[in-house]
């Protein structure tokens, strides 16, 4: 997975979240699948940063769909902790766009890194 450079760090579309205890597994550490909910939500925001509405892009009848999704997790995130979504888009492979996140802890440090592929769809 290509990590994000500091460099790109300052351009990054940046979700800031905090783990709450929905979030969490029984241990107080955040579930693994709570990172891809975030991972969804890193994504409609940055639209939005960008000037497209996610539902405005469904209005027209097009998704964008996930083809291939995933997570290196590197430290555990705990209930209360503040962390930082940065995401970058990557270069596009033929139709399919994929998408680079680091889960940035309060500390600077990397807590997990995503890339999630998508492809854009005509529900038409």
């Amino acid at each position: 997975m290509a990590l994000i450079t500091p460099a790109d760090m300052e351009r990054a579309w940046r979700c800031s979240k905090v783990v709450l205890p929905q979030h969490t597994d029984h241990a107080g550490v955040l579930w693994h699948g709570a990172y891809v909910a975030w991972l969804e939500e890193a994504r409609v925001e940055a639209l939005a940063l960008a000037g497209l509405a996610y539902a405005e892009l469904a209005a027209t009848g097009l998704e964008l769909m996930v083809t291939d999704l995933r997570v290196q997790y590197r430290q555990a995130l705990w209930h209360g902790e503040r962390v930082d979504l940065l995401s970058r888009l990557l270069p596009a492979r033929g139709v399919r766009q994929p998408f680079c996140t680091l889960f940035r802890r309060a500390d600077g440090g990397v807590a997990a890194e995503a890339e999630v592929t998508l492809v854009l769809v005509d529900r038409a």
